[in-house]
């Protein structure tokens, strides 16, 4: 079983993953500018810098 749960777990983080991703996505294209983009993004709790 503890294949299963790894596989699991590999699943889940590559779907917040992908998430985060298209969170990033939607802020910048619907802030005014860069500093409303970084600003969104740190409220969401993900930084402009962190690779997705």
């Amino acid at each position: 079983m503890p294949a299963k749960t790894t596989e699991v777990v590999e699943e889940e983080l590559a779907l917040a993953a992908e998430t985060e991703l298209s969170a990033r996505r939607v802020v910048a294209t619907y802030a005014t500018d860069a500093d409303e983009c970084r600003m969104l993004l740190s409220m969401l709790g993900i930084a402009a810098d962190e690779p997705a």
